[in-house]
């Protein structure tokens, strides 16, 4: 990619995207994608009992009360276990995070002061293979 003509009397008839530099048009996409992304919104567990419901032939109150009971279910696991898989759609795992210590850190440049944090454990989720495969 060419620089971007400094004086010029007509417009450049490139897209602005050709102006960034070669290491920069990734994160121009992912930001991009992010501000779509915040415009989503998520099915509601009404809307998911409810297509559940028709495509399963079940009322709506029984797939509450299943998602409800779902629900209570892997939180007991995840607690005892630390591991839940929920067939089909993802794995449930606790992570334990290390504590960290206080002091000064460089974090973009600039240099700052942190605090001690305490260990602590977080869950993540992890989608299987299928649905990863559905963005790809």
């Amino acid at each position: 990619l060419k620089s971007r003509p400094r004086a010029s009397a007509e417009p450049d008839p490139r897209p602005p995207a050709l102006y960034l530099p070669a290491a920069m048009a990734p994160k121009a996409q992912a930001m991009k994608a992010m501000k779509a992304m915040k415009g989503a919104t998520s099915i509601s567990k009404t809307g998911l009992a409810e297509a559940v419901a028709t495509a399963t032939e079940i009322k709506k109150s029984d797939c509450m009360k299943i998602f409800t009971a779902l629900a209570a279910v892997v939180a007991t696991e995840i607690k005892k276990t630390g591991k839940v898989t929920l067939p089909g759609m993802c794995m449930v795992k606790t992570r334990l995070k290390p504590a960290t210590k206080a002091g000064k850190r460089e974090m973009f440049g600039k240099v700052c002061v942190v605090k001690a944090k305490p260990a602590r454990t977080v869950v993540k989720a992890f989608p299987v293979a299928a649905i990863k495969q559905l963005f790809k």
